[in-house]
């Protein structure tokens, strides 16, 4: 059979305009009503009621009626407990017991039966579940009197307060055509419940003239059903034989149906006894003893023609029990005379009375199918490729001709024409009337309806009209509702089901409340205060019915299963031991409007959700002026609040101190889920939100908390929680404290244009912030204070009015992975003992440096990308100690590391590059050490020390840099040992201005211009150092220098291993200086040198060169095996400049021409006077470093002794003058 389920929804296929050859002959209309069981020449349905609980065990309790009372077709029931009956079972297939001999035991084409009866219970959305599969055998309870039943479809939408029936709560044989109880108010064709005193405890059972079915049902405020089945039935055959003969039929839908034998296989043959037989038997059936009868209801598979559309042998639900003889029934043609309601978009409710539909079929009474003039493979297509059924028109039908008396020719039942000829769009428009439990009893008749009851535009309609929402809202899991849309959605009919999922909850709607509908149970209150105290009272109001039903079950000898038991799972809901998502707890939508004064005390797991069109949450507002607006307690482990507007303005002229009172209020033990709400305050105490307490573990999620008077979001005193996707921006202090070992997780939250910092943590709050966007706030984006220590994680900290990250007294932290960028100020400032952790972040483009570190801060700063700052991309001053490795530091607008007013700090293995001044500063008294770094690339100095910059610097790469690898100058005094320093354009290591410092162990070569540079009164040590393959001189030592010179290597450098000049001073012990490409040492320009123990060899020009007037102390020195080429090039006549070009300076005697008018700064050497400047006036200046200005074609004069002039220069007496920095003046 099809199914009934929300999730069975298929878009309906437009019916094929039909030929004409294949039309039906209609008989004419009938006069009058067609309804009229009297102008249908059949006995209308009676009803006979029974109210006492023993009636069932009297024979005479019942009188059976036959035409009077054709309208109320109210039965009584014996009661079944449906706790037996697994959920999971629940179908409406037509179940029957045929006999062969009488053919009134078969299928029901359509039949009407409809009882309302009084529930202790909410909402159940059992309608909604795909029932199709599911068994039809089920066990009843060994009391009450054994019965059978027919098509049966239970309903259990009904909902009670104390007695009175605020739904629809019936078990009817038609799903599509409700008919009205007798005790119902009929408003706009719809059915409006009136009060009814019927209980479901009611044990008796008496006999009509129709089949009836009556659920007395208990639904909880969830989706599970309890129901107590009860049904009456009327044998009108004549027929007693105990004997059930089964015979099968196949659905004409079933591809796989056996051709028949023969037509009595084909077809069962009709015959209806007259009413009077009915009665007798009826009344001779219907007694039974109360305690001895059990038996199992059954589906007996017949050949009764599947007019509802579904096979009689699939499996199938009889909520009633059998008894063990064959009972035949009625089969009542369906009304033909229906009125349809027009209902309001918007609210559901009917807007005024609809039209009459009348049928132009007469109501036939005839359950068989047209025999004749069908093929038999006609069954085996489907349902809208089959051609017209054609109807025989003779008097061999029996239907008719057994029941009136008459071979007059009969055409389709109204049941046939509905389910097999109507056109589709007939059908649809019909159906737009109806609500959504008659929807989902037309999907259980058959495939045709199932198509079209679960058309979306129909239920679309209906789901607007109850919830408002523009697009479905789902409700996958517990504490989790998300709007989808249609076309994204994974469901064939979303609007369906979110209609089932949602169908469960209660409506705070004004001027609903008393509006109730047949098809629609759903509870309207005015206030939320109501709809929140309902739970209790229908809790409370049950708990009553179960105790009066117990003691009527233990007094009542056959009052059956006790209803009342069957709600005993709804104490349970609010026990420890029923898990959350079997039972969810109530749920409340909320519409539009502004809940103002309404002070919402939340200690249950209740779901409050805004239901309206748009922007639901701008349009539900909950405000209140004293008291926070919403508390929740202890008690609300699962409740859920969403889609709504909190607002909290108290009265500023009040008296009553508010500065405990928030907008919303969470507390100790509980754990709610507050979602997609808009939370504003205007104290300017406290804060909007505020978590606190032992085990408070919220879930708050795409929130807007913004625009407060105060703090946004405030979590305190080991609270916990998650804070997801909301916005928190524009409060007037911090946008998040966490405070007092409050420990929230935040995740991809907004945080912004605050104005104070965006987030506070201080007085050792903690807590884990991940992926959060931080800017523009007005003082820092994430402040730590006093033993704070969050984790912060990939968070986006920008644009700050002044830093990103401040941690300062004694705050801790762990800062990864983050992106903190243009921040006015510092990235990251770290100050007053804190000692925080900044791993792995980018920190760039900042107004001012990257990392600032002082006032004896600390730190660990690793695995950084640090560039493109304004200033320093790390400082650090006054007496901080921090630790600084594996970074990344460059591009800076200004240096790399600024270490200055006593900083220290150990940075080790860290890449700093290509900054704009120095790549690291050690200034005033700064002791960092620094080892193990590659500092290169940089556009003036590699490392600066000035000022009494002091520390250590051992085992780097240093290396091009446009100025000098080193600078040492005013009084600083470093340790420098073991470091590789090569590619300087201005040298190697630079002492000058009475620098000083320990060169130790460094290897320091290929530099542009000296390996080390010692001037003006500087004085450093250098001991067992490396310096070799200068581009220039190995040590150049000049204008005022000192030095101790001890125990290193000088080897082939361009110029002389050490140069001596202008009044320097240096101590030379034990050092090897060979294989210069000059002189091994040479001292000029009134310099002087104490050399001792000195190995001096196989130096191209000499191994000792003094100019004139130079008188070193000389001692122990091994000078041997240099190559002496100026001697031998003056011996042989050579011009000097032949063998120097004009890179290098041999030190011999020099001349000046008066004839050639040469200067000063001319040189002219011993063989070129002789030749050629023979006769010229010359004069002999003093004996120092040169080259030959004739040679080189500087002079008025052709060298005779060389070729063409190479370069115009003049000769250099000393080393191109260093560079020094100039980062003093621009700092």
């Amino acid at each position: 059979m099809p199914s009934a389920s929300f999730t069975s929804s298929r878009s309906y296929v437009r019916r094929s305009r039909r030929k004409v050859a294949n039309r039906i002959a209609l008989p004419n209309r009938p006069s009058g009503n067609i309804m009229d069981p009297m102008i249908q020449n059949i006995p209308g349905p009676s009803a006979s009621s029974s109210s006492n609980a023993n009636s069932s065990s009297n024979p005479t309790a019942s009188s059976l009626q036959n035409n009077a009372n054709a309208s109320n077709p109210v039965v009584s029931s014996a009661t079944l407990d449906a706790s037996s009956i697994p959920s999971g079972a629940l179908s409406t297939s037509p179940s029957s017991s045929c006999s062969p001999g009488d053919a009134s035991s078969q299928s029901a084409a359509i039949v009407v039966s409809t009882t309302a009866s009084a529930a202790a219970g909410a909402i159940s959305s059992q309608m909604f579940v795909d029932v199709s599969g599911a068994s039809n055998t089920q066990s009843s309870s060994n009391t009450g009197p054994s019965t059978s039943s027919g098509i049966t479809s239970s309903c259990n939408f009904g909902l009670v307060t104390g007695q009175k029936l605020h739904g629809a709560s019936c078990a009817s044989n038609l799903v599509g055509a409700p008919s009205l109880n007798a005790n119902s108010g009929f408003i706009g064709a719809h059915m409006m419940e009136s009060d009814i005193n019927s209980h479901c405890g009611g044990s008796g059972s008496s006999a009509t003239n129709d089949i009836g079915t009556s659920n007395a049902c208990n639904p909880l405020y969830s989706n599970s059903v309890f129901c107590n089945a009860s049904s009456s039935i009327s044998n009108v055959t004549a027929s007693t034989s105990t004997s059930v003969a089964s015979c099968s039929h196949q659905s004409p839908y079933d591809l796989r149906r056996k051709l028949p034998t023969s037509g009595h296989e084909q077809w069962c043959s009709t015959n209806l006894t007259s009413p009077s037989a009915s009665n007798s038997l009826a009344n001779t059936s219907n007694t039974s003893s109360s305690n001895t009868s059990s038996s199992s209801s059954q589906s007996v598979p017949c050949s009764s023609p599947p007019l509802m559309g579904g096979n009689c042998s699939s499996p199938s639900l009889s909520v009633m029990p059998s008894s063990s003889s064959s009972s035949s029934a009625i089969v009542h043609a369906p009304l033909t005379s229906a009125t349809f309601p027009v209902n309001s978009p918007a609210t559901g409710a009917p807007l005024g009375p609809s039209p009459t539909v009348h049928s132009s079929i007469p109501q036939q009474h005839c359950s068989a199918l047209p025999i004749g003039g069908i093929e038999d493979n006609n069954f085996m297509l489907p349902a809208r490729k089959r051609s017209r059924r054609l109807y025989a028109q003779t008097a061999e039908t029996p239907c008719m001709t057994g029941y009136t008396g008459s071979n007059t020719p009969t055409g389709p039942t109204a049941a046939q024409y509905l389910q097999y000829e109507m056109p589709d769009e007939v059908l649809l428009a019909i159906f737009s009337y109806l609500l959504e439990q008659d929807l989902c009893r037309l999907a259980l008749v058959c495939k045709r309806f199932n198509v079209i009851a679960n058309d979306t535009e129909l239920w679309k309609r209906l789901y607007q009209s109850v919830f408002e929402y523009d697009i479905p809202l789902f409700n996958p899991e517990l504490c989790k509702f998300v709007f989808e849309k249609p076309e994204e959605s994974e469901y064939a009919n979303p609007w369906k089901e979110s209609f089932r999922q949602l169908y469960r909850g209660v409506h705070v709607r004004c001027g609903f409340q008393e509006k109730k509908y047949s098809g629609r149970s759903i509870l309207f209150f005015n206030t939320i205060q109501a709809a929140l105290d309902y739970p209790e009272e229908r809790a409370a109001a049950v708990a009553a019915s179960g105790s009066n039903s117990s003691n009527n079950s233990s007094n009542g000898g056959n009052s059956g299963s006790n209803p009342g038991g069957n709600c005993s799972s709804l104490g349970n809901i609010y026990e420890d031991n029923i898990s959350p998502i079997d039972h969810p707890g109530p749920l409340i939508f909320l519409h539009a409007g502004h809940y103002k004064g309404e002070y919402l005390y939340i200690e249950s797991d209740v779901a409050l959700i805004g239901a309206a069109s748009g922007n639901v949450a701008e349009s539900v507002v909950l405000e209140r002026e004293a008291g926070s607006t919403m508390m929740f307690v202890e008690g609300a482990k699962y409740a859920y609040v969403g889609y709504l507007t909190l607002k909290f303005s108290p009265d500023v002229t009040s008296t009553v101190s508010h500065h405990k009172h928030y907008c919303l209020d969470i507390g100790e033990n509980c754990s709610p889920t507050v979602d997609n709400c808009i939370i504003r305050s205007s104290s300017v105490v406290g804060a909007a939100v505020c978590v606190s307490g032992v085990n408070a573990n919220p879930v708050i999620r795409n929130c807007d908390i913004s625009d407060c008077e105060n703090v946004g979001l405030y979590v305190t005193d080991y609270a916990q929680g998650t804070y997801e996707h909301n916005e928190i921006s524009r409060n007037a202090l911090a946008g998040i404290w966490v405070k007092n070992f409050a420990s929230p997780i935040m995740r991809e939250n907004h945080i912004h244009h605050g104005r104070d910092v965006g987030i506070f943590t201080f007085e050792n709050g903690m807590g884990y912030f991940e992926k959060n966007d931080i800017h523009n706030n007005r003082i820092a984006g994430f402040e730590v204070k006093a033993g704070a220590n969050p984790t912060v994680v990939k968070c986006e900290i920008h644009h700050g009015q002044t830093g990103g990250i401040y941690v300062h007294e004694n705050g801790l932290g762990q800062f990864i992975e983050n992106r903190i960028h243009s921040n006015n100020f510092a990235g990251v400032w770290i100050t007053s003992n804190s000692n925080p952790t900044i791993r792995k972040n980018e920190i760039y483009n900042g107004h001012q440096g990257g990392v600032y570190i002082f006032g004896e801060g600390r730190g660990l700063i690793e695995h950084n990308n640090i560039y493109g700052n304004a200033l320093a991309g790390i400082q650090i001053r006054t007496n901080s100690d921090p630790i600084v490795r594996h970074n990344k530091i460059h591009h800076g607008q200004h240096g790399g590391i600024y270490v200055h007013e006593k900083g220290q700090g150990l940075i080790e293995e860290n890449e700093v590059y290509s900054n704009t001044l120095a790549g690291v500063w050690i200034t005033t008294g700064s002791t960092p050490v620094l080892r193990r770094n590659r500092i290169h690339s940089g556009k003036q100095v590699g490392v600066y020390f000035y000022d009494n910059g002091h520390g250590k610097l051992e085992d780097n790469d240093i290396f091009n840099h446009l100025y000098s690898g080193v600078q040492i100058r005013t009084g600083s005094n470093p340790v420098i040992r073991g470091n590789k320093i090569w590619g300087g354009q201005n040298g190697g290591v630079l002492v000058y201005n009475g620098g000083l410092g320990l060169l130790e162990q460094n290897e320091i070569f290929d530099n542009a211009m000296a390996g080390v540079w010692i001037k003006t009164d500087s004085n450093p040590t250098l001991k067992r150092n490396k310096i070799y393959d200068g581009r220039d001189g190995g040590i150049c030592i000049f204008n005022g220098g000192k030095g101790i010179l001890e125990e290193n290597d000088i080897f082939r450098n361009t110029q002389a291993g050490v140069l001596i000049s202008t009044q320097s001073h240096p101590i030379l012990r034990r050092n090897r200086i060979y294989d210069g490409q000059a002189a091994g040492v040479e001292i000029t320009n009134n310099a002087t040198a104490t050399l001792e123990h000195n190995q001096i060899f196989k130096n191209k020009f000499g191994g000792l060169c003094l100019a004139s007037g130079v008188q070193p102390i000389i001692r122990g020195n091994n000078i041997f095996n240099n190559e002496d080429e100026v001697e031998k090039a003056v011996s042989g006549g050579q011009c000097l400049y032949k063998i120097s070009s004009y890179t290098s300076f041999p030190m011999h005697d020099f001349y000046r021409c008066q004839t050639c008018n040469t200067t000063d700064r001319n040189a002219i050497c011993v063989n070129c006077i002789k030749n050629c400047h023979a006769g010229h006036d010359v004069e002999f200046i003093r004996h120092d470093r040169f080259f030959c200005d004739c040679g080189a074609g500087t002079l008025s004069n052709q060298c005779q002794l060389q070729g063409e002039p190479t370069q115009d220069t003049d000769t250099l007496y000393d080393s191109a003058a260093p560079m020094e920095s100039h980062t003093l003046m621009v700092n």
